[in-house]
Protein backbone atom coordinates (compact mmCIF):
# COMPACT_ATOMS: atom_id res chain seq x y z
CA UNK A 1 0.00 0.00 0.00
CA UNK A 2 1.08 3.48 -0.90
CA UNK A 3 2.53 5.39 1.99
CA UNK A 4 0.59 8.46 0.72
CA UNK A 5 -2.67 8.98 1.36
CA UNK A 6 -5.40 9.54 -1.21
CA UNK A 7 -4.41 12.66 -2.97
CA UNK A 8 -7.76 13.80 -4.70
CA UNK A 9 -9.99 14.16 -1.63
CA UNK A 10 -10.40 17.96 -0.49
CA UNK A 11 -7.41 18.78 -2.39
CA UNK A 12 -7.91 21.29 -5.72
CA UNK A 13 -5.00 23.59 -6.00
CA UNK A 14 -1.65 25.00 -6.38
CA UNK A 15 -1.45 25.55 -2.90
CA UNK A 16 -3.39 22.87 -2.11
CA UNK A 17 -1.07 20.43 -3.40
CA UNK A 18 2.21 22.13 -2.65
CA UNK A 19 1.03 22.26 1.61
CA UNK A 20 -0.18 18.78 1.38
CA UNK A 21 3.52 17.48 -0.45
CA UNK A 22 5.23 19.49 1.99
CA UNK A 23 3.55 18.16 4.61
CA UNK A 24 4.06 14.04 3.18
CA UNK A 25 8.06 15.32 2.94
CA UNK A 26 7.94 16.73 6.72
CA UNK A 27 6.72 13.39 7.96
CA UNK A 28 8.94 11.48 6.20
CA UNK A 29 11.74 13.39 7.60
CA UNK A 30 13.46 13.66 3.77
CA UNK A 31 17.05 15.68 3.24
CA UNK A 32 17.27 18.24 1.80
CA UNK A 33 20.23 19.10 0.47
CA UNK A 34 20.26 19.13 -3.56
CA UNK A 35 19.25 22.93 -4.43
CA UNK A 36 16.15 23.42 -1.96
CA UNK A 37 16.59 23.50 1.83
CA UNK A 38 13.22 22.92 2.87
CA UNK A 39 10.09 20.84 2.26
CA UNK A 40 7.63 23.32 0.82
CA UNK A 41 10.17 24.77 -1.63
CA UNK A 42 10.75 21.05 -2.92
CA UNK A 43 6.79 20.10 -2.88
CA UNK A 44 6.83 23.76 -4.95
CA UNK A 45 9.27 23.03 -7.02
CA UNK A 46 7.56 19.30 -8.66
CA UNK A 47 4.15 20.90 -8.91
CA UNK A 48 5.36 23.74 -11.10
CA UNK A 49 7.38 21.73 -12.77
CA UNK A 50 4.72 18.55 -13.53
CA UNK A 51 2.84 21.82 -14.71
CA UNK A 52 5.48 22.96 -17.11
CA UNK A 53 5.48 26.72 -14.88
CA UNK A 54 7.94 29.16 -14.49
CA UNK A 55 9.60 29.32 -11.45
CA UNK A 56 8.59 32.94 -10.67
CA UNK A 57 5.25 32.08 -10.99
CA UNK A 58 3.03 34.63 -9.86
CA UNK A 59 1.31 33.96 -6.79
CA UNK A 60 -2.10 34.47 -8.32
CA UNK A 61 -1.88 31.29 -9.87
CA UNK A 62 -1.77 29.23 -6.95
CA UNK A 63 -5.57 29.43 -6.79
CA UNK A 64 -5.97 27.55 -9.86
CA UNK A 65 -6.81 23.63 -10.32
CA UNK A 66 -5.31 20.78 -11.71
CA UNK A 67 -6.88 18.10 -13.81
CA UNK A 68 -6.76 14.34 -12.68
CA UNK A 69 -3.70 14.17 -15.05
CA UNK A 70 -1.49 16.46 -13.65
CA UNK A 71 -2.28 15.92 -9.94
CA UNK A 72 -1.26 12.04 -10.39
CA UNK A 73 1.80 13.55 -12.12
CA UNK A 74 2.07 15.26 -8.86
CA UNK A 75 1.04 12.48 -6.54
CA UNK A 76 3.66 10.04 -8.27
CA UNK A 77 6.11 12.44 -7.51
CA UNK A 78 5.28 12.83 -4.52
CA UNK A 79 5.48 9.09 -3.49
CA UNK A 80 8.69 8.53 -5.44
CA UNK A 81 10.18 11.60 -3.43
CA UNK A 82 9.31 10.40 -0.06
CA UNK A 83 9.83 6.07 -0.84
CA UNK A 84 12.43 5.91 -2.95
CA UNK A 85 14.08 9.40 -2.07
CA UNK A 86 15.00 10.39 -5.39
CA UNK A 87 16.08 13.68 -5.24
CA UNK A 88 13.33 16.10 -7.19
CA UNK A 89 15.45 17.44 -10.05
CA UNK A 90 15.67 13.80 -11.07
CA UNK A 91 12.33 13.12 -10.69
CA UNK A 92 11.26 16.27 -13.17
CA UNK A 93 14.61 16.14 -15.02
CA UNK A 94 15.35 19.78 -14.76
CA UNK A 95 17.05 21.90 -12.26
CA UNK A 96 17.91 25.36 -11.60
CA UNK A 97 21.42 26.87 -11.34
CA UNK A 98 22.04 30.74 -10.98
CA UNK A 99 19.02 31.50 -12.16
CA UNK A 100 18.57 28.99 -15.80
CA UNK A 101 16.96 26.00 -16.45
CA UNK A 102 19.36 22.93 -16.89
CA UNK A 103 18.32 19.02 -18.14
CA UNK A 104 19.57 16.71 -15.48
CA UNK A 105 19.47 13.25 -14.91
CA UNK A 106 21.24 10.24 -12.35
CA UNK A 107 24.43 10.51 -14.94
CA UNK A 108 25.06 14.27 -13.42
CA UNK A 109 25.28 15.53 -10.16
CA UNK A 110 21.94 17.91 -9.04
CA UNK A 111 23.75 21.51 -9.64
CA UNK A 112 23.77 23.18 -6.06
CA UNK A 113 27.38 24.71 -6.31
CA UNK A 114 28.24 28.21 -4.55
CA UNK A 115 30.20 28.96 -7.94
CA UNK A 116 26.25 30.12 -8.74
CA UNK A 117 26.59 33.18 -6.05
CA UNK A 118 30.39 33.78 -7.92
CA UNK A 119 28.73 34.18 -11.09
CA UNK A 120 26.32 36.72 -9.87
CA UNK A 121 29.72 38.63 -8.56
CA UNK A 122 31.26 38.22 -11.38
CA UNK A 123 34.19 36.33 -10.31
CA UNK A 124 35.12 39.00 -7.14
CA UNK A 125 37.61 40.72 -10.08
CA UNK A 126 39.70 37.67 -9.99
CA UNK A 127 39.47 37.94 -13.99
CA UNK A 128 38.77 40.40 -16.68
CA UNK A 129 35.29 39.90 -17.65
CA UNK A 130 36.25 41.72 -20.96
CA UNK A 131 39.53 39.85 -21.91
CA UNK A 132 38.73 36.60 -20.80
CA UNK A 133 38.12 34.45 -24.26
CA UNK A 134 38.48 30.84 -23.29
CA UNK A 135 37.05 28.97 -20.42
CA UNK A 136 37.37 25.34 -19.27
CA UNK A 137 34.76 23.94 -17.08
CA UNK A 138 36.47 20.72 -16.02
CA UNK A 139 34.68 18.03 -14.38
CA UNK A 140 31.42 19.95 -16.25
CA UNK A 141 28.68 16.96 -15.28
CA UNK A 142 25.22 18.90 -16.45
CA UNK A 143 27.34 21.43 -18.01
CA UNK A 144 25.60 24.20 -15.95
CA UNK A 145 28.80 26.12 -14.42
CA UNK A 146 30.29 26.48 -17.36
CA UNK A 147 27.11 27.21 -19.18
CA UNK A 148 26.09 29.80 -16.53
CA UNK A 149 29.42 31.77 -16.56
CA UNK A 150 28.76 33.22 -19.86
CA UNK A 151 26.76 35.88 -17.85
CA UNK A 152 29.84 37.13 -16.59
CA UNK A 153 31.55 36.29 -19.95
CA UNK A 154 29.18 36.52 -22.58
CA UNK A 155 31.95 36.50 -25.48
CA UNK A 156 34.26 33.58 -24.39
CA UNK A 157 34.54 30.19 -25.73
CA UNK A 158 33.68 27.79 -23.61
CA UNK A 159 34.66 24.07 -22.62
CA UNK A 160 32.85 21.53 -20.96
CA UNK A 161 34.76 18.34 -19.82
CA UNK A 162 34.06 15.10 -18.53
CA UNK A 163 35.54 11.68 -18.16
CA UNK A 164 31.99 10.57 -18.46
CA UNK A 165 30.52 10.27 -21.69
CA UNK A 166 26.91 10.12 -20.50
CA UNK A 167 27.77 13.04 -18.44
CA UNK A 168 28.83 14.95 -21.78
CA UNK A 169 25.46 13.62 -23.37
CA UNK A 170 23.70 15.57 -20.59
CA UNK A 171 26.40 18.67 -21.00
CA UNK A 172 25.59 18.69 -24.64
CA UNK A 173 21.86 18.42 -24.26
CA UNK A 174 22.25 22.00 -22.18
CA UNK A 175 24.46 23.05 -24.89
CA UNK A 176 21.40 22.67 -27.36
CA UNK A 177 18.69 23.99 -24.32
CA UNK A 178 20.69 27.19 -24.57
CA UNK A 179 21.53 27.94 -27.97
CA UNK A 180 24.88 27.95 -27.62
CA UNK A 181 26.21 25.29 -30.18
CA UNK A 182 28.25 28.01 -31.69
CA UNK A 183 30.38 29.23 -28.25
CA UNK A 184 30.16 26.24 -25.87
CA UNK A 185 31.65 22.67 -26.84
CA UNK A 186 31.44 19.39 -24.80
CA UNK A 187 34.46 17.09 -24.58
CA UNK A 188 35.04 13.92 -23.18
CA UNK A 189 38.33 13.53 -21.38
CA UNK A 190 40.50 12.32 -18.43
CA UNK A 191 40.88 15.53 -16.94
CA UNK A 192 43.38 17.54 -19.46
CA UNK A 193 44.22 14.40 -21.62
CA UNK A 194 42.40 15.43 -24.94
CA UNK A 195 43.25 19.29 -24.64
CA UNK A 196 46.37 18.93 -26.10
CA UNK A 197 47.36 22.36 -27.12
CA UNK A 198 44.71 24.50 -25.84
CA UNK A 199 44.99 27.37 -23.03
CA UNK A 200 42.33 29.27 -20.89
CA UNK A 201 42.00 32.67 -19.44
CA UNK A 202 39.97 30.87 -16.55
CA UNK A 203 39.80 27.19 -15.60
CA UNK A 204 36.80 25.95 -13.15
CA UNK A 205 36.02 23.21 -11.43
CA UNK A 206 33.87 21.27 -9.27
CA UNK A 207 35.67 17.31 -9.39
CA UNK A 208 34.44 14.92 -6.86
CA UNK A 209 35.33 16.27 -3.43
CA UNK A 210 33.94 13.89 -1.01
CA UNK A 211 36.62 12.06 1.37
CA UNK A 212 35.56 8.05 2.11
CA UNK A 213 33.85 8.49 5.51
CA UNK A 214 31.44 11.26 4.16
CA UNK A 215 30.52 8.47 1.12
CA UNK A 216 29.77 6.16 3.82
CA UNK A 217 27.85 8.21 6.39
CA UNK A 218 25.63 10.18 3.31
CA UNK A 219 21.49 10.16 3.43
CA UNK A 220 20.03 8.13 1.00
CA UNK A 221 19.29 11.01 -1.50
CA UNK A 222 22.71 11.14 -2.30
CA UNK A 223 23.18 7.51 -3.52
CA UNK A 224 21.21 8.03 -6.36
CA UNK A 225 23.69 10.68 -8.11
CA UNK A 226 26.71 9.46 -10.03
CA UNK A 227 29.91 8.14 -7.54
CA UNK A 228 31.82 9.17 -10.16
CA UNK A 229 31.20 12.42 -9.62
CA UNK A 230 31.30 12.16 -5.93
CA UNK A 231 34.13 9.84 -4.45
CA UNK A 232 37.72 11.31 -4.42
CA UNK A 233 39.52 9.12 -2.55
CA UNK A 234 40.30 8.70 1.38
CA UNK A 235 40.62 12.52 1.90
CA UNK A 236 38.59 13.66 -1.23
CA UNK A 237 41.54 15.10 -3.22
CA UNK A 238 42.28 12.86 -5.66
CA UNK A 239 41.39 14.84 -8.45
CA UNK A 240 42.14 17.90 -7.25
CA UNK A 241 45.94 17.00 -6.53
CA UNK A 242 45.85 15.89 -10.62
CA UNK A 243 44.24 19.24 -11.45
CA UNK A 244 46.73 21.33 -9.17
CA UNK A 245 49.84 19.50 -10.99
CA UNK A 246 48.75 19.95 -14.15
CA UNK A 247 46.56 23.34 -14.87
CA UNK A 248 49.29 25.45 -15.39
CA UNK A 249 49.93 24.19 -18.73
CA UNK A 250 46.87 25.18 -19.69
CA UNK A 251 46.20 28.14 -18.32
CA UNK A 252 47.59 31.36 -20.27
CA UNK A 253 50.03 33.27 -18.39
CA UNK A 254 47.73 35.24 -16.28
CA UNK A 255 45.45 32.79 -16.13
CA UNK A 256 43.15 31.87 -12.82
CA UNK A 257 42.84 28.19 -11.81
CA UNK A 258 39.13 27.90 -9.51
CA UNK A 259 38.09 24.87 -7.93
CA UNK A 260 35.42 24.29 -5.34
CA UNK A 261 36.29 21.25 -2.81
CA UNK A 262 33.81 21.43 0.11
CA UNK A 263 34.82 20.44 3.15
CA UNK A 264 38.05 19.17 1.80
CA UNK A 265 39.56 21.97 2.22
CA UNK A 266 41.24 21.71 5.85
CA UNK A 267 42.50 18.15 4.23
CA UNK A 268 43.86 20.58 1.05
CA UNK A 269 45.31 23.52 3.38
CA UNK A 270 47.37 20.42 5.43
CA UNK A 271 47.94 18.76 1.87
CA UNK A 272 49.45 22.37 0.86
CA UNK A 273 50.81 24.60 3.66
CA UNK A 274 52.99 26.36 1.12
CA UNK A 275 50.43 26.98 -1.71
CA UNK A 276 48.58 30.74 -1.22
CA UNK A 277 44.83 29.29 -1.78
CA UNK A 278 42.29 32.11 -1.96
CA UNK A 279 39.11 31.27 -0.17
CA UNK A 280 36.09 32.78 -1.16
CA UNK A 281 33.13 34.28 1.17
CA UNK A 282 29.42 33.11 0.29
CA UNK A 283 26.71 34.88 1.46
CA UNK A 284 24.04 32.69 0.55
CA UNK A 285 25.55 29.06 1.50
CA UNK A 286 27.98 26.82 0.40
CA UNK A 287 31.99 26.77 1.07
CA UNK A 288 35.85 25.34 0.04
CA UNK A 289 36.38 27.17 -3.39
CA UNK A 290 39.69 28.58 -3.89
CA UNK A 291 41.42 30.23 -6.58
CA UNK A 292 45.34 30.55 -6.88
CA UNK A 293 46.84 32.35 -10.29
CA UNK A 294 48.84 29.67 -12.96
CA UNK A 295 52.39 32.33 -11.84
CA UNK A 296 51.62 30.78 -8.37
CA UNK A 297 51.18 27.13 -9.14
CA UNK A 298 54.30 27.80 -11.65
CA UNK A 299 56.21 28.90 -8.64
CA UNK A 300 55.22 25.66 -6.27
CA UNK A 301 55.54 23.00 -9.56
CA UNK A 302 57.63 21.16 -8.01
CA UNK A 303 55.85 21.24 -4.70
CA UNK A 304 52.44 19.87 -6.72
CA UNK A 305 53.89 17.46 -9.00
CA UNK A 306 55.17 15.36 -6.67
CA UNK A 307 51.95 14.62 -4.78
CA UNK A 308 50.26 14.12 -8.15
Amino acid sequence: MSLLMSPVAGLTSLRDYIRYGATQFIGARLFYGHGMDNAFDEAKFLVYQALHMPADLDDAWLDCALTDSEAKQVVQWFEDRVTLRIPSAYLAGRAWFAGMNFIVNEHVLVPRSPFAELITRGFDGWVDLDACENLLDMCTGSGCIGIASLQAFPHAQVDLVDISPDAIHVAQQNIALHGLADQVQAIQSDLFSNLAGKRYDLIISNPPYVDAQEIADMPAEFHHEPMLGLASGVDGLDLTRRILAEAADYLTENGVLMIEVGASDIALIEAYPELPFFWFEFEHGGMGVFAINRSELVAYEQELRSFR
